[in-house]
This record gives structure tokens, C-alpha cells and sequence, in this order.
């Protein structure tokens, strides 16, 4: 199953290791068509936990239960546009049949037969007539035949659908409902209204309700759910990432964001390739420059790991259009993107990018970054314009290669992906990032090719990377996941012990394994132990919060659940990514909801 969590692009902040997050995306992203958010949106959305099957995906929507998977087609769609019950021949009037005995029908069959007669209105197309025959049926029904009178409602609403009355559709829904709390059609037929009246957390429990009551068989019900939770995650987002408060990543991230940058003056020790070699020596006259310069200050912050005063003394450099301007904007975009802050981050990039004085490096090092940033932003063209300008002007610069690698993948260009990471071998042999990625893209495209020679060359390629890198840990988190795939558990749990080995602070791997043991072995206390494990070691790790609430949805444990997933959205590091989560938390809260009123669960662990 592809690796859960919104990876985000590959130099843009992300959860553990960027590289990791990205190799990860089980589906590209649309490469034409959806620049300017206007495509289907990045596939990357799609989280599946290994645990049992996911029942509905797309921009978080989720609906997680048991082990149980959802057959494909459109189960009962066409059932849903018509009346129930039979047509019959003849005018609506007073509900009486025509020939002889009808004077000794019984109310309720003078009610069925106005129904009946609706129908036929309703399948000629006369919805008018129709409703009066219903209305018919409503009044002639007595009230306690609860099942009958809801579905002359419900066939009224299925005729007010029709006219586009969507304030009388929910009504009658409403009245269907009250009378069979269960009833299908008419929750649907009340989801759909809601959506049309734009009563979205409405529309979500009714379609939530029919999603647990079908068990997540129709795809129509499941497709409703999901754009309604996009809408929902989107709306929410925008409101909550406007005014919340910039928040730093841990320490542990920070250093693994940076890492995957090799040729990013930025990121290097104080003063390296900042003081002639005849200064070198001039350690006082250094200590003094380093005390009137901003950007070189907030450097010395950066080897204390004192990242929240980094911005602010790159500020006064740049407000002093000091020596070092050009490193400091780069420096406060960069931890710009690093608090999830890209509206601040543009206008720094640009400028960098636009200074033509400029050490080259500088300027291929913003470019790969905005280039990153408009993939977030899921504008594809804008970003690979930027990463293809950065090749231009720097050639010879492997993070180019390498970021733009990762891109291609995203974009499902596999072959120019490979091309990119041989590039980035080639002006940099011990790049084993490189040569890991190469192999996980190798094997991405035989796996979903469903061919089982080039998986084998590809498994086989992962054997010798982490042969002659033994000390690469995103080489055997790579190779993890494509053991797990391949469904090798016990050799996929071994090399996340490699990565754990390794680097023992980095919380994402702990959440990986944590996942393995509930596929591999069904072991949710372990699971859950290693995942707590991550977020006493880092807990601003939104990665971790989001997965266990995404298994407490599994466990049934929804309070739990909704508490975790805005954990997570309190530390989303883009709009986006908030987004995707309270689709997640809005779905685990429609499902409380539906529990207090119909008293409906789907099946739990």
C-alpha cells in the first residue's frame, strides 16, 4: 500500500524525510491541465492504511472499518431516480381505482393506488401531477402504516428532485426519515438536497449514514461523501491557515529537510565559502563582521539549532542590503517555507532568482525551492518551468537532478525521472539519495506494471545500494516499503530497524513500522506503541498524529480519533495539507453524529 500521509514535494517541508515522503506517492499528479489548482488534484492525497482495505479515498475522505473491501460499480444508482412501487393506469382524482369494488378498498390500498398512479405521471414526466398524487397518498394513508406513508414521501421528494425544489425535497426527506430512521433512498435523496442548498455538514452525515447503512458498496453514495469532504477540508482550511500561528518545525525535521540539499550555500557551516582564504586566519576580524552582519549571525543561530531567531536576523540584513542580502533572503525563504508560510516565501525567492549578480548557486537553489512550492500549490507547469530554468543557468548543480527527479515521478515520467537521478550520480557519485530514488522508481513502474522481472532487477538494485551505502537510512526506508509491497514483512521490518538504527531520532520511521506490524501481523498494541514511540521523540510530528487517529477511526475509538486529527491540523505546514485533514477529522465527526441519531457503526477491529 503507498506510504500514508500527504507527502509534499520534494524540497518543500515535509513529514520525516522529504525524499521518503515523496518516493511514496503511489499515483502522479496530473502533468497537464491542472496548473493553478484546477486539475483533480495530486493523487498524493489518497492515504491508505494497511490495515484491512480503505474504503473510500480521495482528499480525506475516510470511512475506514474492519477488513472489509469495497466491490466496484454503481450498486443500486438507477434505483434511486424513480418512485417506489408499481405505476397504474388512469387519472389521480380522488385515489380511487377505476372498476368495479373499489368501494370496498381499505384506505391504505386507495393510498397505494394514488401512488401507484404518481408513478405513472412520474415515469411520463408530468412531476406536477405526480406530486398531487402523492399528496393524495400522504393523506389517505392511515398513520400508523409508518413504512408506507414514509415512502409516498419519499416518492414525492423523488418528484420535487425532478422540478429542482431542493428546500421540499429536504422536507419530505426529512418526513421519510422520521417515519424509517433506515430508509436508504430518502437519506440520499436528503444528502443530494442538502448539497444543492449548500448545507454541507448536513449533506455529510445523511451521506454518511447511507454509506455505513450500504456497507460502502455504491460508489455513488462513496463519491458524494468525498466531494463533499473536499469541499469541506478545503473550506475550513482556508479559514483556519489564514490566522494560525507560524509554528517551527522540530529540530529533527529541520536537519532532514536541509540534508536533502547538497550544493545549498544556505545550509553550509558558518563562513565556509563566505571569507577569502587570506581572511581565514583573521579568526577576530571574523568575530567582529559576524557581530554587525545579520545573516551571519543568524548562521551561528543555525549551528546552535536556535532556528527561531533565523528570520529575524536575516531581516536586518536584508533591510541593511548588507553584504550578504542575497544568502539572507534565501535563508529567511527557506525557513519561511519551513513554518508553512509560502505567501512570505515567494516574494524572497523571486527576488533572489531576479539578481543576476548573484552567486548562480543562490539563485538554482530558490528556483528548485519555488519550483517545489508551486507543486504544493499543485501547479505543475509553473513548477517544472522552474526547475528546467534552474538546469539552465546551473548545469553542473546535482540538487537540481535530484529535486527535479522527484518531480518527475510525481508527474508519472518515470523514464526522465531515471534520466535526472543518473544525472545527479553522474556529477555526484556518492549520492546514494540519488541512486535509492532511482531504484524506487525503477520498481514503482514494474509494480503498478504488474511485471514481475523488472520488480526483481528492481528489488535487486536496493540490495546493492544499501551494499555500498550501509550508512544511507532513506535507502532502506525506500527498500522497506517495497518489501512491504511485495508483501516480505519480516526482511521490510529488518531494514526499518536499519533506519531506526540509524537515525534513532527520526519519528517517521517509528510510524512506519508501526503500520508494518498491523499489516504484518495484525498487532494493534504494538502498532499503536510505536507509534506513540514517534511523538514522544518528536511531537510536532503531524505524520504520527494523523496515522493513529486514522486507526482509532478503525478502532472505532471516534472521539479519540477527532482529538488526534486536530493535533495534526494545529501542526499542517500548508493549506493543503490542513485540508486533507479535516476532511479526515470531518468524516470521523459525521460518524459520531450518525451514531447519536440512527445509532449506526460501521463494523470496527
Amino acid at each position: 500500500p503507498p506510504c500514508p500521509g500527504f507527502p509534499v514535494t520534494p524540497s518543500l517541508p515535509c513529514r520525516g524525510r522529504p525524499c521518503e515522503r515523496v518516493m511514496a506517492a503511489s499515483k502522479p499528479v496530473e502533468a497537464a491541465g491542472s496548473g493553478g489548482g484546477g486539475g483533480s488534484g495530486l493523487s498524493r492525497w489518497q492515504l491508505a492504511l494497511v490495515l484491512g482495505a480503505p474504503i473510500i479515498l480521495g482528499a480525506g475522505a475516510l470511512y475506514l472499518w474492519g477488513r472489509r473491501t469495497a466491490r466496484r460499480g454503481d450498486k443500486g444508482a438507477n434505483e434511486r431516480k424513480t418512485p417506489e412501487g408499481r405505476a397504474s393506469p388512469g387519472p389521480c382524482g380522488s385515489g380511487q381505482p377505476d372498476g368495479p369494488g373499489h368501494e370496498e378498498m381499505s384506505p391504505l390500498d386507495r393510498a397505494q393506488a394514488a401512488k401507484n398512479k404518481g408513478n405513472k405521471y412520474f415515469k411520463a414526466g408530468k412531476y406536477e401531477q405526480a406530486i398531487q398524487c402523492y399528496t393524495e397518498a400522504i393523506s389517505l394513508c392511515p398513520p400508523e402504516k409508518n413504512l408506507d406513508l414514509s415512502t409516498f414521501y419519499q416518492n414525492r421528494a423523488a418528484a420535487y428532485e425532478q422540478l429542482q425544489k431542493w428546500t421540499e425535497v429536504a422536507q419530505d426527506c426529512t418526513k421519510a426519515v422520521e417515519l424509517n430512521p433506515k430508509y436508504v433512498k430518502a437519506l440520499f435523496r436528503r444528502a443530494k438536497a442538502h448539497e444543492k442548498l449548500d448545507n454541507k455538514k448536513e449533506c455529510l452525515e445523511d451521506v454518511t449514514a447511507v454509506c455505513i447503512l450500504e456497507a460502502f458498496q455504491n460508489q455513488q453514495s462513496m463519491l458524494l461523501a468525498d466531494k463533499v469532504l473536499k469541499l469541506l477540508g478545503k473550506e475550513k482550511a482556508k479559514e483556519k491557515y489564514k490566522n494560525r500561528e507560524p509554528l517551527m518545525p522540530s529540530p529533527q525535521f529541520i536537519k532532514s529537510y536541509f540534508s536533502s540539499f547538497t550544493d545549498d550555500i544556505i545550509s553550509q557551516p558558518l563562513l565556509k565559502g563566505e571569507k577569502s582564504d587570506e581572511d581565514k586566519d583573521k579568526e577576530g576580524e571574523a568575530s567582529e563582521v559576524k557581530e554587525n552582519c545579520g545573516y551571519l549571525r543568524a548562521k551561528q543561530y543555525m549551528e546552535e539549532e536556535n532556528y527561531d531567531k533565523i528570520i529575524s536576523e536575516s531581516t536586518k540584513e536584508i533591510e541593511a542590503k548588507g553584504k550578504y542580502m542575497a544568502e539572507a533572503l534565501l535563508l529567511r525563504a527557506t525557513f519561511y517555507l519551513l513554518i508553512g508560510n509560502a505567501n512570505a516565501a515567494k516574494p524572497d525567492l523571486d527576488q533572489v532568482i531576479s539578481m543576476e549578480d548573484a552567486n548562480v548557486k543562490l539563485r538554482a537553489n530558490a528556483l528548485i525551492k519555488r519550483g517545489s512550492m508551486y507543486m504544493q500549490q499543485q501547479q505543475p507547469v509553473m513548477s517544472t518551468q522552474d526547475f528546467n530554468m534552474a538546469a539552465d543557468i546551473d548545469p553542473q548543480n546535482a540538487d537540481v537532478y535530484h529535486h527535479r527527479g522527484q518531480l518527475k515521478i510525481l508527474l508519472d515520467q518515470i523514464e526522465e525521472a531515471v534520466e535526472d537521478f543518473d544525472e545527479c550520480i553522474r556529477l555526484r557519485p556518492d549520492s546514494a539519495l540519488a541512486q535509492a530514488q532511482k531504484c524506487f522508481a525503477l520498481y514503482r513502474q514494474a509494480y503498478t506494471g504488474n511485471n514481475p522481472l523488472p520488480v526483481q532487477v528492481a528489488m535487486k538494485g536496493f540490495e546493492d545500494v544499501i551494499k555500498k551505502f550501509p550508512k544511507c537510512a532513506e535507502g532502506y526506508a525506500l527498500y522497506a516499503q517495497a518489501l512491504t509491497d511485495q508483501q516480505q514483512f519480516g526482511k521490510a521490518d529488518e531494514m526499518y530497524d536499519k533506519c531506526i538504527d540509524l537515525e534513532p531520532d527520526n519519528a517517521t520511521t517509528y510510524v512506519h513500522k508501526g503500520l508494518l506490524q498491523l499489516q504484518w501481523k495484525q498487532d494493534l498494541d504494538k502498532g499503536l506503541e510505536l507509534i506513540s514511540k514517534a511523538i514522544e521523540i518528536d511531537n510536532k510530528c503531524d505524520f504520527a498524529y494523523e496515522t493513529m487517529g486514522t486507526i482509532e477511526v478503525q478502532r472505532g475509538n471516534l472521539d479519540k480519533a477527532i482529538e488526534m486529527f486536530n493535533k495534526a491540523i494545529n501542526l499542517a505546514k500548508s493549506e493543503m495539507e490542513m485540508a486533507h485533514l479535516y476532511s479526515l477529522c470531518d468524516a470521523a465527526y459525521a460518524q459520531t453524529e450518525v451514531a447519536k441519531k440512527y445509532g449506526l457503526k460501521p463494523p470496527t477491529l
